[in-house]
């Protein structure tokens, strides 16, 4: 009798951890986003990149999240292939994200300085109307080309990075040991904060401030 107690309150308690680690599992799978209370957490996006608010309502970071692209950077028939880091699909979101934002930051701020006034000098420069219309101009004078050139060695730079990356360097998303001020050295993870923050308020002003050039174009920043 005594025996078949300790076996029924033994059962008891292994039943019991079970469904206490089934309630915990369930409850960390139904996590709610931070950004989007009504919509689930998306596992890619637990917290640990800065900025990271687990908005993602089309669930874009669920897209190959296991696929480590390292072997697309580094195939295998390469001499140098081993060793390799992975580099999963949400760096690859990151890096993207990053750079756009800093593009698009800088968009920005020129095209305000130009529809302010601010040109280079030379007549070429001085003849553009407005930041709209220097698109056009800019292709009919070749200085489009000259930008184009630009824009590949910086492409160029980014997959060196990124191949490294893909090496096992450690480098990190958008990194590329910029930082003539020091900035980065006082709060490390606040700048990067600050920057994804910026980068994504620029992305949606550049969309914003090109759609009201294009629909109002006899009028200039700030469109009013």
């Amino acid at each position: 009798m005594f025996r078949s107690v300790i076996l029924l309150c033994t059962v008891s308690i292994v039943c019991a951890f079970n469904n206490a680690k089934v309630s915990i599992k369930s409850t960390s799978l139904n996590a709610k986003s931070k950004s989007v209370p009504f919509l689930d957490q998306p596992k890619a996006l637990d917290g640990t990149l800065p900025g990271d608010a687990g908005f993602d309502p089309l669930g874009l970071s669920s897209l190959w999240a296991d696929k480590d692209w390292s072997q697309q950077i580094v195939p295998d028939i390469w001499p140098e292939a081993a060793p390799r880091t992975p580099i999963k699909t949400i760096d690859w979101f990151r890096e993207s994200e990053v750079k756009h934002g800093r593009i698009a930051m800088l968009a920005v701020l020129g095209w305000v300085a130009v529809d302010s006034g601010l040109r280079f000098p030379g007549d070429a420069f001085s003849a553009v109307p407005s930041s709209f219309a220097a698109h056009d101009l800019s292709v009919k004078n070749g200085s489009m080309g000259f930008l184009l050139f630009v824009v590949s060695i910086l492409e160029l730079i980014n997959g060196a990075a990124i191949y490294d990356q893909a090496k096992g360097s450690g480098r990190e998303p958008g990194q590329f040991l910029f930082d003539p001020l020091g900035l980065g050295k006082k709060s490390k993870d606040g700048y990067k904060t600050n920057e994804i923050k910026n980068g994504r308020l620029a992305m949606l002003a550049f969309a914003g401030i090109v759609t009201q050039a294009a629909v109002f174009p006899e009028k200039s920043f700030p469109f009013l």
